[in-house]
This record gives C-alpha cells, structure tokens and sequence, in this order.
C-alpha cells in the first residue's frame, strides 16, 4: 500500500481510500510505516503458521513430533524454538495438559451421524467403517487404520504406521479407493471424532472421491471385531514387525478367517 500511496506511482491512490477498500485503520498503517515488520519478524510468522499447520492437521501432536512436521515442510529450525512458539500461542497436544470444562470429550464432529448405528448396507461401496488401532510389534508400537465394506464385512484397505497422524488415515482411505476402482462415488465413510478423521487431508479426499463422511461414537462393533482377532493373532508377544501385521491384514483382504491361525 506504501507504494500504490507513494508520490511518484503511475496510479496514486490515497491511504484514506486504500485503507477504506482493505478495511484498515489509517492509525495502524501508519504506527507499520514508523516501524515496519523486520525481515526475522516475517519469517518468525512464516515458521508461526507452518506450526499452526501442523498442530491443526494433528492435533494430538507435541512440539518434538511438530518439529519434525516442519522440519520435513523444509523449514530448518531447533524443537526449542517449536516449543517458543507453541507455548507462545497456547498450541498443546490434546493428550498433554488438561482444559477445565472439556471433561476429556472428543472434538467437535466434522459430518453428521448419518449411520446412527444402523450397520448395514444394500450393497458394496455404499457404507465403509474405519478406525485406528495400536499393536505391539517386536520393532515397537504400530498403528493400524483398516477401512471395511460392512455389506462384505471385509478389510477393503488399511495403512500402518509407526506413528498415528492424519497421513495414517487418508493412506487407508487411497488404498481401499484403488482396490475398489472408481465406483465409489457416494459412498459414506463412518469414523469416531478423533483427530485423524477430522483433519483436513482426510476431508479434502472425501471430496475428491465424491464421498459422503459420518462422524459418531467411539466404539463400532463391526471394527472393534476386527480388531479383537488380530490382537488374539499377535499373541503375547505382538507381531514380527510391521510385515507380520501386514501378512494378517492381508489374509482379511483375501476373505480368510485369520482368529486361529
């Protein structure tokens, strides 16, 4: 705007009227002209929003696992100037310290609930349920998103992952759309309300597959089933690695049972 109000610009305007078109005090433009932001300012604001991206896509994240987000976004900087900045601004895991009046409730919901636990469908790749789970592996924890077709009742896609971003989720959704092809438009993807299936990289490949999302309560018996036989799989001492997890997600997509093997 300084320039657009400058004497000798080819079109002058007025700061009056500039600042009137972009809704701007005249006051504040000019306490900005007396002492314009700084070159390390700007990129402080640069490296603000690149944190705040992260910690809105994962919000169950820490200032070590953000660090790591934005190291990877191609910003270099130190888990200490993170830290500055997410305690700065008040940005904390969802895990981390405890908000009087929020009584551990899940966020609000992204869609409506419109299975409202009524788990069946006319046909294939009309409604799909997904969910996150943990297993013990003999390399450490893995987490596991599977996505299943409730009028098949099998595993159509699934994702693993050492670590549970939104990244896990929209992996699963990709592969069960590529296993399934492209008749998939209208189908309804029902999830809890945990962070992963709220986040914006999961909405946008809702959209671009013409699917409808479902938000309701945290315990699906149609999942958690799932879930209980390949925990019983794993044994006590939990799966050979993510490959071993990966060889019984397998065999659910190939239709076998897998509670006794």
């Amino acid at each position: 705007m300084r320039e657009l109000a400058a004497a000798g610009a080819p079109i002058r305007v007025p700061v009056a009227v500039a600042c009137r078109v972009l809704k701007l005090h005249r006051q504040h433009y000019y306490a900005w002209l007396a002492q314009p932001v700084t070159g390390g300012e700007l990129e402080e604001a640069y490296l603000a929003n690149a944190v705040f991206d992260a910690h809105r896509e994962d919000p169950e994240f820490g200032y070590r696992l953000l660090f790591d987000e934005v190291n990877a976004a191609g910003h270099k900087v130190s888990e200490l100037t993170v830290w500055k900045i997410c305690s700065a601004n008040q940005w904390w895991c969802v895990f981390g310290k405890k908000r009087r009046g929020k009584d551990g409730r899940p966020g609000a919901p992204a869609h409506d609930d419109l299975v409202r636990r009524e788990f069946t469908a006319p046909g294939p790749n009309r409604l799909w349920l997904t969910d996150i789970t943990e297993h013990p592996t003999s390399e450490g924890k893995v987490y596991l998103c599977a996505v299943k077709d409730v009028w098949s009742n099998r595993i159509v896609g699934y994702s693993i992952a050492d670590r549970m971003t939104s990244q896990l989720a929209v992996d699963a959704l990709e592969s069960a759309v590529s296993r399934r092809g492209v008749r998939v438009a209208g189908c309804t993807l029902h999830s809890d309300r945990g962070g992963q299936f709220r986040s914006r990289k999961l909405q946008q490949s809702l959209w671009r597959h013409q699917m409808r999302g479902s938000m309701g309560r945290s315990d699906q018996p149609v999942t958690e089933s799932a879930w209980v036989r390949w925990r019983r799989r794993s044994g006590r001492g939990g799966f050979a690695g993510s490959g071993g997890c990966s060889v019984v997600v397998c065999l659910e997509l190939d239709g076998r049972d897998v509670s006794d093997r």
